[in-house]
C-alpha cells in the first residue's frame, strides 16, 4: 500500500530500523534517532542493492526530500537500472563532473589567460585587466560555466558597462572576453567563442586625439611656469614632460636607479613600458640641469616624483593635470590641454619641422611590428634621436624666449581672463608657496606678469 504524508509524519521510531515500504522499490527506513531516509531497493546482476535518495524531515529544513520527489528520484533510478547503470555511480559521475565545471567557470578560466598572459604585459595594464574584469564581469557570469555562456549572457554585462557611461571599458571586455573563450576552447573547457557575434552591441566612442600646444602656447606655457606657485618638482614635471616627451605614468614613476647622467640617458625598464621593451630616453643639457635641481629636493628617494603624503609611492595621476588647471591650460573655458598633449606636442613640431618620421615614433615608443627591425633601429636611431633630442630642447629654450609674443597674447589663458580670478590665483600661489617654505621646500616667487 502507497504511503501518505501523514503516515510518515505519525510514524513512531522504535529500538530498531523500521522500513515502511511505498511501492516500486521504495521505502521509508524510520531509525531510532528519528531520522527518516528515503530508501531505493534495486538488483542489477541478481545483486540487491540499495540506493540512498534522501531524507525527509519533519520541519521541512533544507535538504528535505517529500514524498513526491523520493518517487521521482525512484522513477529516475529506475530508468538507470534498465540500463544496467548503477544510480550511486551515476550520481558519483555528476558530482564529479560539477566539481571539474567550478573549476571550469568564466572567472576561473579568465584568471588562468590573465597568468599565462601578463607576464608580456606592463605592470599596469595587467592591473587594469583584473581590476575590470573583477569589478564589472566576474559579479554576473564570473560563477558560471564558460561552456553554458552565450551571446545572452555576455551581452548583459556589456549593457551594464555601457549604460553607465563606460563604452570604452564595455569594448574593452568584449575584447578580453573574446580571448578568453579562444582560451577556453584551446584547452577544451568551451566550444564555441560567442564574442564575435556581438560586434557592434557596443557603439565605440568618437576618438578625440590629444590636443598638442602651438609654439605661441608654449611660450605663455613658460610664461605660467615662471611665476607658478606650487611645488618645484610639480614643475620640473611639467618641463620634462615637455622636452622628453614620455608617456605621463613613465614621467611619475620614474626611479632614480634608471637615471645615467655619466651617459646622459634615461634608460626605462621593459616591465614599465606599454610595449615591454625598454626604451631609452637621451637626455639634453637642459633636460640634464633639470634632473640636477631635481636631485637637490628628491635624490635621497626612490622615485624622481614621489607622492607627498606617501614616499614609497609615485606621484598621484591627477598632479599635472591639476597644475595645468591651475595655470589655465586645462577646464572650463580653457584650451583644453592636458599632460598627455606633450607628446602630441613634441610629434606635430618634429614632423613638421622635418626630422625623420621613424626616429620621432622610435624615440615616442610607439612599436615598429617587425620584430627584426625593431631591434635594428633601437641601436641605429639612437645617435639620430639623441641630436634630435638636444635640438628639440634648443629650439623649446628658443620658442620660450622668443620676444614675438602677438599670439601669445591672445592665446585662451583662463585663470588671466578676469582680474579678480587673476588676484585670487595670484594671492593662491603665495599661499602655496608659504606652506612649502614652512616644509622646508623654498620655491621662489616671481612677479605674475601682467596680461590684458
Amino acid at each position: 500500500m502507497a504511503l501518505t504524508d501523514v503516515q510518515i509524519r505519525n510514524a513512531r521510531a522504535s529500538s530498531k530500523p523500521v522500513k515502511i515500504t511505498d511501492g516500486g522499490g521504495l521505502y521509508l527506513e524510520l531509525r531510532p534517532s528519528g531520522s527518516r531516509l528515503w530508501r531505493y531497493r534495486y538488483r542489477i546482476a541478481r545483486k540487491e542493492n540499495v540506493y540512498a535518495i534522501g531524507e525527509y524531515y519533519l520541519d521541512k529544513r533544507a535538504g528535505h526530500v517529500s514524498l513526491e520527489s523520493a518517487r521521482r528520484a525512484r522513477d529516475e533510478a529506475r530508468a538507470l537500472v534498465r540500463q544496467g547503470i548503477h544510480p550511486s555511480h551515476q550520481r558519483k559521475d555528476q558530482l564529479r563532473a560539477q566539481i571539474d565545471q567550478n573549476g571550469e567557470t568564466y572567472e576561473a578560466v579568465a584568471l588562468e589567460w590573465i597568468s599565462r598572459k601578463e607576464r608580456d604585459w606592463s605592470v599596469r595594464y595587467a592591473k587594469q585587466v583584473k581590476t575590470v574584469l573583477k569589478s564589472d564581469a566576474f559579479p554576473v557570469i564570473g560563477a558560471r560555466p564558460i561552456s553554458g555562456l552565450r551571446a545572452a549572457d555576455m551581452l548583459t554585462v556589456l549593457r551594464r558597462v555601457d549604460q553607465r557611461g563606460a563604452p570604452t571599458l564595455a569594448l574593452l571586455i568584449r575584447q578580453w572576453s573574446s580571448a578568453i573563450f579562444q582560451y577556453a576552447i584551446a584547452t577544451l573547457r568551451a566550444e564555441q567563442n560567442p564574442m564575435p557575434t556581438l560586434q557592434g552591441a557596443i557603439v565605440r566612442p568618437t576618438v578625440t586625439h590629444r590636443k598638442p600646444l602651438s609654439r605661441a602656447l608654449i611660450q605663455l606655457l613658460f610664461r605660467k611656469l615662471e611665476v607658478y606657485g606650487g611645488e618645484r618638482k610639480t614643475n620640473i614635471a611639467l618641463r620634462l614632460m615637455l622636452l622628453t616627451f614620455v608617456r605621463t605614468i613613465e614621467l611619475r614613476a620614474a626611479r632614480w636607479d634608471e637615471i645615467d647622467f655619466s651617459r646622459a640617458e634615461w634608460r626605462i625598464p621593459a616591465e614599465r613600458m606599454k610595449m615591454r621593451e625598454e626604451h631609452i630616453v637621451p637626455l639634453s643639457r637642459q633636460a640634464t640641469t633639470l634632473l640636477r635641481d631635481l636631485r637637490r629636493i628628491t635624490g635621497n628617494q626612490i622615485f624622481l616624483f614621489p607622492n607627498r603624503r606617501h614616499a614609497d609611492r609615485c606621484m598621484s595621476a591627477t598632479t599635472l593635470n591639476r597644475a595645468l588647471e591651475r595655470m589655465g591650460f586645462s577646464g572650463k573655458g580653457s584650451v583644453g590641454f592636458s599632460s598627455h598633449g606633450f607628446r602630441a606636442t613634441a610629434s606635430t613640431i618634429l614632423n613638421e619641422t622635418g626630422f625623420r618620421s621613424e626616429i620621432v615614433e622610435r624615440q615616442l615608443a610607439h612599436k615598429d611590428r617587425n620584430a627584426v627591425r625593431a631591434s635594428y633601429n633601437q641601436a641605429s636611431y639612437l645617435e639620430e634621436r639623441r641630436t634630435m633630442m638636444q635640438q628639440w630642447a634648443d629650439m623649446i629654450d628658443q620658442i620660450a624666449s622668443d620676444k614675438g609674443e602677438g599670439e601669445a597674447r591672445t592665446a585662451p589663458a583662463r585663470l588671466d581672463a578676469d582680474p579678480m580670478k587673476r588676484a585670487a590665483n595670484i594671492i593662491g600661489n603665495q599661499l602655496i608657496a608659504a606652506m612649502e617654505r614652512r616644509s622646508g621646500e623654498i620655491v621662489p616667487l616671481g612677479k605674475p606678469r601682467r596680461t590684458g
